[in-house]
Parts: C-alpha cells; sequence; structure tokens
C-alpha cells in the first residue's frame, strides 16, 4: 500500500478529508519537491494542487495522487474543490498552521466544519514513524555519504583552521558526493565551545591539545542521517580521555538497552547511568536520541519522561555527551534502526579516541 493510500485508509470516520500544505509531509507522502502545493486526501483518493512553477515536473513524478493546475487563490481552489466534491469536515494540520492562517480559513472558506485538533498530525506521524524497508535503505545511503566525509575530515583538518573552515569542507564535501541537501546546520565547536552542544562554528582557530565536535548529516531523497564525532587535535589529556571514554561507555550501554520492545526511557537511563556513575552526570543535560527520517528530529525519542516503546521500523539516535563549560565537551552519536529481531546500528564510522 502506498503513503497516500495508507492515509486514506486511516483518515478518522468524523472527517472527509486530510488538507496537508506543510513541505515536510508531502515531500514524504509525494517524494516531490516544491515550495507550493497542497495535498488533499479524501476517502475517494488524493488530490495534488500546485502552481505553473512545478505543475510539469509534478505531473512527471507524482504517481499517488492526481496532480491539479492552481490557477486559482489558495481559499478558492479549497472552495471550489470542497463544493465539488461534497466536502462538509475538512482536517488541517494544526501543528504547522499559525494563527493568521487559522483566521483566514475561518474568513474565507465557507460551509465547512474545520478541524484543527492535531488528530491529522498525529496520524501522519504516526504513519511517518515506522520505516519501510525502502526508506531505510535512503537513511543508509544518506548516512554512507556521512561516514566517507568524517573519514574525509580526519584527513583535512590542521592546526590553525577555523571552526568556519571545517564547516565549510563539511558542507562541500557532503555537497560534492551525493547529498541533496544538509541535514541541518552543521555543528563544528572546539576547544571551550565544544562544552556548547549546539554551538555555532566561528572564528576560533582550532590547537593542539583541543577536542573538536563535529555534527552533520545528509539528505538523500527526502531522508536525513545524523552524526555526531568528537576528535582530539595533536594530543588529549588524562581528563580528557576519561570524559571520552565515558560517554563512549554510555553510548555503547545505550545502543545494547535498544532492543525491541524498549521502554525508550530505559534505554536513555542505560546510557544515563553509566555518566552518573562516573560523576558526570550534571554535564549531560539533553535527552539521549531522537527519531530520523523526512525531518531530522521525529518519533520516538530515548529520553528519561519518554512513555514511548522502541518498536520495529523506528530509526533513532544515540548521543550521549558530556560538557563540561569553559573546558571541554564530547558527543558521540550514531543511527540505529528496530529491525524487531535486530537492532542495527546504521552508522559505521570509528569511535574510538581519534588523535589528528
Amino acid at each position: 500500500m502506498n503513503k497516500t493510500r495508507k492515509l486514506i485508509s486511516l483518515l478518522p470516520e468524523n472527517t472527509d478529508c486530510a488538507v496537508i500544505t506543510s513541505e515536510d509531509n508531502r515531500n514524504f507522502f509525494l517524494s516531490f519537491a516544491a515550495s507550493n502545493g497542497t495535498l488533499i486526501a479524501t476517502k475517494k483518493g488524493a488530490f495534488f494542487y500546485t502552481d505553473s512553477r512545478y505543475i510539469t515536473a509534478a505531473k512527471q513524478s507524482i504517481k499517488d495522487a492526481e496532480v491539479r493546475l492552481q490557477t486559482k487563490s489558495f481559499y478558492d481552489t479549497l472552495n471550489v474543490f470542497f463544493e465539488e466534491e461534497g466536502i462538509k469536515t475538512a482536517s488541517f494540520e494544526a501543528k504547522h498552521t499559525t494563527i493568521e492562517e487559522y483566521a483566514f480559513f475561518k474568513k474565507e472558506i465557507k460551509g465547512v466544519e474545520f478541524d484543527f485538533s492535531g488528530d491529522i498530525d498525529n496520524l501522519i506521524l504516526k504513519i511517518r514513524r515506522k520505516k519501510s524497508a525502502d526508506e531505510i535503505e535512503k537513511i543508509k545511503a544518506a548516512q554512507a555519504i556521512t561516514d566517507d566525509c568524517f573519514s574525509h575530515m580526519c584527513s583535512f583538518i590542521k592546526e590553525g583552521m577555523t571552526e568556519k573552515e571545517i564547516q565549510l569542507e563539511l558542507d562541500f564535501y557532503l555537497l560534492s558526493h551525493g547529498a541533496d541537501a544538509l541535514s541541518f546546520e552543521t555543528i563544528v565547536v572546539s576547544g571551550e565551545n565544544s562544552a556548547k552542544p549546539h554551538g555555532v562554528a566561528g572564528s576560533r582557530q582550532v590547537r593542539k591539545g583541543d577536542f573538536i565536535t563535529m555534527d552533520f548529516g545528509a539528505v538523500v531523497d527526502f531522508y536525513h542521517s545524523d552524526m555526531t564525532r568528537t576528535v582530539a587535535l595533536g594530543f588529549a589529556s588524562e581528563k580528557m580521555k576519561k570524559v571520552y571514554n565515558t560517554v563512549l561507555e554510555a553510548q555503547e550501554a545505550g545502543i545494547e538497552a535498544a532492543v525491541d520492545g524498549a521502554r525508550c526511557s530505559a534505554v536513555d537511563k542505560a546510557a544515563r547511568d553509566v555518566i552518573e556513575k562516573a560523576g558526570f552526570g550534571k554535564y549531560f543535560g539533553h535527552a539521549l536520541g531522537h527519531g530520523v527520517g523526512v525531518e531530522i528530529h521525529e518519533n520516538p525519542c530515548f529520553a528519561p519522561k519518554s512513555e514511548e516503546v522502541f518498536e520495529q521500523g523506528d530509526v533513532v539516535t544515540v548521543e550521549p555527551g558530556i560538557y563540561i563549560p569553559d573546558q571541554f565537551g564530547v558527543r558521540i552519536e550514531d543511527m540505529v534502526v528496530n529491525l524487531g529481531d535486530e537492532t542495527l546500528n546504521l552508522t559505521h564510522s570509528p569511535k574510538n579516541l581519534i588523535v589528528l
């Protein structure tokens, strides 16, 4: 069953259609990139409206929805469609609708009851969460580029380079070796800056005795990869080695705990316990991991308060970290997929402490 057909089969009984305007969800259902477009899933079928810039490409590419040219305004198009199809109730993506847009819906759309409850958002997230074999292969392809990039960076980084120069080389390598886009703004932080989990690459020059943390990923056919590696330049102090090895042990504990049916909070705890036992608990403030797919952050999450269970088809990062303010930080991140009978690590870059 294709993705749009699955959505149609799961539409709530109390709605006649789902109106999908967010780019990520359109990409997921149609595998078609466009800055303009509306997917309408009714119990009779799926329809995609777009303007003249994309209509030819959409007709050539989209197989799972009837493609139509949008010649009127968005609201006029909906009014005509709703009238023609006898739509009386329509569900919208509450999480992607602004207050201003909601006001326009109420003003411009006539004779239709709106559902902005978030139920359709939750349904779509449920469909997106369980990755198919094809989706997993796309994530693997994205991660293969990311792994190759890390290998390249280990030979590229030299003392005196700035964080920004390293970031630009990372980005160039990914985009010139098959990535359709970057998964997110690449993070490169060094020395005391590495204690900032989501620090921004700047003009700081890397020098001997630094930790350098690189968090980066590639997009292939709309699917993301995500990996973090921390390396040392020149040498690592005994404290640096202790912190690094603690993070590595925690990550391995988290991966080992990530088995089919495990509580996501228990996976987080397995890693967090290692860090706390080593005396660094207060320096690990974020969740252990997040789902990855057509968005870089999806469900489920390995987090202390998560009530979810690690299920077959889930692709989730495992990324413990220790960040000591004004000194240094370490994060190691892999992606794992639950295949039911096993949990497969999709990341193949080495994790032993590398001193460049």
